[in-house]
């Protein structure tokens, strides 16, 4: 059996280490979900404004799916191992989206609401990591505001 690497890329505390998978773990985990849940809405969207809005989640996709790449890198460049197995992901998260085909409006609604559930647990990372680490810190106020501007482009479509 061989033994397994340790060592971290960065030389880092594992007290700091294990505070950033704290907290960048259900970031990453969460940025999944809504990247697998934005492209299941991508797919199944219907209605009149189709086209921008099977565009506009592709974005949202790979936004997503960036994101969590970042929060989940950082945590492993700093030493621990990820667990972001689809498994995992459908334990630890929820989801508005729903199979089958929906109308534009109502996708739209269920993405924001993805978004919205995800929100708070950017800010509980952004708070925790203001004694842990800066630098991740940074990386989620990031995220936070990449996220709030694809909801503000979704939210768009539904104001009146």
């Amino acid at each position: 059996m061989t033994k397994m690497q340790t060592t971290p890329a960065a030389a880092v505390d594992a007290t700091v280490a294990a505070g950033n998978a704290q907290f960048l773990t259900p970031v990453a985990l969460g940025l999944q979900a809504l990247a697998v849940n934005g492209k299941q809405a991508h797919w199944n969207v219907r209605g009149a404004n189709f086209i921008a809005i099977h565009e506009l989640l592709d974005t949202v996709v790979d936004h997503a799916q960036g994101w969590a790449d970042a929060a989940a890198e950082r945590v492993v460049a700093l030493g621990l191992p990820i667990d972001a197995r689809l498994s995992t992901i459908a334990a630890q998260t929820t989801s508005s989206v729903k199979a089958g085909f929906t109308q534009w409006d109502v996708m739209i609604r269920d993405i924001i609401a993805d978004i919205d559930a995800l929100l708070p647990t950017i800010q509980a990372a952004i708070d925790g990591l203001d004694e842990i680490d800066l630098t991740s810190q940074d990386i989620v106020i990031g995220i936070k505001e990449g996220l709030e501007k694809d909801r503000w482009f979704l939210f768009a479509h539904l104001a009146e």
